[in-house]
């Protein structure tokens, strides 16, 4: 499923860094970015806009007054500098609430919350043509719309988060909608390991076992009571 998205910023820098958080994200489509909430009456007349990202302080009318405006919404996420209009946002059933300067990790968070409620009213699920494809030396999978090819070779390890996953590699990090669950039961035997509910590492890539902690290219990542003895298993 794709959800075409809008962004309504009267600062162009924030919308630069906003259209690029978009464009990370395998399923969101960005129909367009504008400096007034008045530019986008007619596409949400049409139900076109999936999620607004909407700044709060405009010049034609604040974030909040538009969404007053409203007799139906999309979700909307409200992205400000300002953090004493948070209540008022989330008493006009906004999904979520980002503070100025926004990190991709947040605005992740962000966008997880809108799939939440998608789930929840049974809406939001994955396409086959989402689906990583696995061989036997390297997978393919589809984010920022393109296709990567990873080498297992050069895979450390992937971070789960909720319906994504963050593949952290030798030359870079990418992040797409899909399960670590389903994940884990793909991926070829011996060369993978599951320590925690949120990561899957590599195992030729691991390091050192200390603590609760397993060392892997120069990161700590945590070891789950219910992984631990997998873990050991590997250092006997």
């Amino acid at each position: 499923m794709r959800l075409n998205c809008v962004i309504v910023d009267d600062e162009f820098l924030a919308r630069q860094y906003l259209k690029d958080y978009v464009e990370r994200i395998s399923f969101l489509d960005l129909v367009g970015d504008y400096d007034s909430p008045l530019m986008i009456l007619e596409q949400l007349k049409q139900n076109t806009i999936d999620i607004l990202f909407l700044d709060i302080q405009m010049p034609d009318i604040s974030g909040i007054d538009f969404i007053k405006t409203l007799h139906t919404q999309p979700y909307i996420i409200l992205t400000t500098a300002y953090k004493e209009y948070a209540i008022e946002g989330y008493e006009l059933n906004v999904v979520d609430y980002l503070l100025k300067p926004i990190s991709f990790d947040r605005f992740l968070k962000a966008v997880n919350k809108v799939t939440d409620r998608l789930r929840k009213e049974g809406k939001f699920k994955t396409g086959a043509d989402e689906a990583p494809v696995l061989k036997d030396t390297y997978m393919t999978i589809r984010a920022d719309r393109k296709w990567y090819k990873i080498h297992y070779d050069d895979l450390f390890y992937i971070e789960g988060q909720k319906a994504y996953v963050t593949f952290h590699t030798r030359n870079k990090k990418i992040t797409a909608l899909f399960s670590l669950k389903d994940l884990e039961d793909k991926l070829p035997a011996g060369l993978f390991i599951r320590i925690h509910k949120s990561f899957i590492v590599s195992v030729r890539h691991i390091e050192t076992l200390e603590g609760n902690q397993i060392g892997i290219c120069g990161q700590k990542l945590p070891v789950g009571s219910s992984y631990r003895t997998q873990v050991d298993n590997l250092f006997s």
